[in-house]
């Protein structure tokens, strides 16, 4: 695979060529990059929200890309849909402390290997699209329940 801004992009910068569970290392890189950003910049959960929506038009663009260079629908190296995914997660959180971090993680993660309707049928969407648009509703659904166990202080 050639090096180029759509494969930096899709691979999250090298995190799809972990050699087990790229989703789950494209995900805590996600969550490292977000840490940084509330812990010296003060970022607020809402922002990534706003940060996802920014890059998930160039995500489906490096990811279809990507996957037109492998020949494959949706290869496992391809990461870039997870970051997104895990920040709108993140963007359901009512407070940033140890457990909404872990939660939003695990949410995310359950919801992306789970699958949930319509988590798996957008994954038909075509190219980069679907790659993408499957992790953006994990995502949702993610911040969804983390928004309400905060309403109800669970964390």
């Amino acid at each position: 695979m050639k090096i180029n801004a759509a494969n930096l992009i899709s691979t999250w910068f090298g995190c799809g060529f972990a050699p087990a569970g790229a989703g789950t290392v494209g995900s805590a890189a996600a969550l490292a990059i977000a840490w940084v950003l509330v812990r010296y910049a003060g970022w607020r959960p809402l922002w990534f929200l706003l940060l996802a929506a920014v890059m998930t038009l160039p995500s489906m663009w490096a990811a279809g890309r990507t996957a037109a260079e492998c020949k494959q629908k949706d290869p496992g190296l391809v990461v870039v849909d997870e970051v997104i995914g895990q920040w709108l997660a993140l963007a359901g959180a009512t407070a940033l402390n140890l457990k909404s971090w872990l939660a939003a993680f695990v949410l995310f993660r359950l919801f992306d290997i789970w699958k949930p309707p319509p988590v798996r049928q957008l994954e038909a969407l075509p190219r980069g699209i679907g790659i993408v648009a499957d992790d953006v509703m994990a995502g949702i659904y993610a911040a969804l329940v983390l928004f309400a166990a905060g309403c109800f202080n669970l964390y």
